[in-house]
């Protein structure tokens, strides 16, 4: 007897959206680890499903990937401990996996910061049609309003996302930079290379920091010259990490660069979230 081994086609199907909807939901929700849990409750329910009664199989898995992931954004605005950074993901300067390099092409980390400001509902448009071109239409549908307020949710969170948070091609130079300075206590060489409006998010372990403006972002830069670091790349941005000599992690450090200035610094420096952070070995 032979045995039919094909692929059962609802399986091929969901697999062929999976990177499209994986990106999508990180997007929206700036942690793999949700996005892969939306994923898995997308699959669950389209296996449940009559798929010969989808039309459009891509239209309806957005739809449910992006009601998923905005169910879990409004979930996340009752919840007062939730972090002001976005899940970080570090990784070897020289060695980031392809898929993060495909994220990084168009979310850095300043995106991810902005995007934590906005509401879910603009959140969700934003991404959607500015990142992924989905109609209007479809947007509505998925948050429950009409094509012309989805229109304004998006419009909204356009002007809210500055230039300065698309990536640029010379972030690896201005952390190199930035570094040196750092550890020399060189506050003019800081300043040269920080936007006047830069500005600094540090979570310590007493809680988030903002620090604005470059003459207080470089008074406060000071870099141990006992530590010793790695450049990395933290969500597709250039930065590093610091560990102390006995090799405890001391701090996450990621930059974005717009028009040749430093305009945006994350620092993490919370031993919590430092020991679950996945990274690189001391190099």
């Amino acid at each position: 007897m032979m045995t039919d081994n094909r692929p059962d086609p609802v399986t091929e199907a969901f697999e062929a959206q999976r990177d499209r909807l994986r990106a999508i939901a990180y997007r929206v929700l700036g942690s793999h680890a949700d996005a892969e849990d939306v994923l898995q409750e997308a699959w669950l329910r389209l296996s449940r499903q009559d798929a010969g009664t989808i039309a459009n199989l891509a239209g309806w898995l957005t739809t449910v990937v992006g009601r998923l992931s905005l169910d879990l954004l409004r979930a996340r605005r009752t919840e007062t401990h939730h972090s002001e950074l976005p899940e970080l993901v570090v990784t070897a300067d020289d060695a980031m996996p392809e898929d993060d390099v495909a994220l990084a092409g168009s979310v850095g980390l300043a995106l991810l910061v902005v995007l934590e400001s906005l509401r879910p509902g603009e959140r969700l448009a934003f991404v959607l049609h500015d990142l992924f071109a989905v109609p209007f239409d479809e947007i509505g549908r998925i948050v429950g309003k009409s094509t012309a307020a989805t229109k304004m949710l998006a419009s909204r969170a356009r002007r809210k996302v500055p230039a300065s948070a698309q990536p640029t091609a010379s972030g690896r130079e201005q952390r190199e930079v930035f570094q040196a300075a750092a550890h020399r206590g060189d506050f003019e060489g800081l300043l040269r290379v920080l936007d006047p409006d830069v500005k600094l998010t540090a979570e310590t372990p007493d809680g988030t920091v903002v620090v604005l403006g470059a003459t207080k972002v470089a008074a406060g830069a000071r870099l141990s010259a006992a530590a010793r670091g790695r450049a990395v790349l933290v969500n597709g941005r250039p930065g590093f990490v610091a560990w102390s000599e006995d090799g405890a992690p001391l701090s996450i450090i990621a930059f974005t660069v717009a028009d040749g200035r430093i305009v945006d610094i994350a620092v993490v420096t919370d031993p919590v979230k430092l020991a679950a952070a996945n990274l690189p070995d001391p190099a």
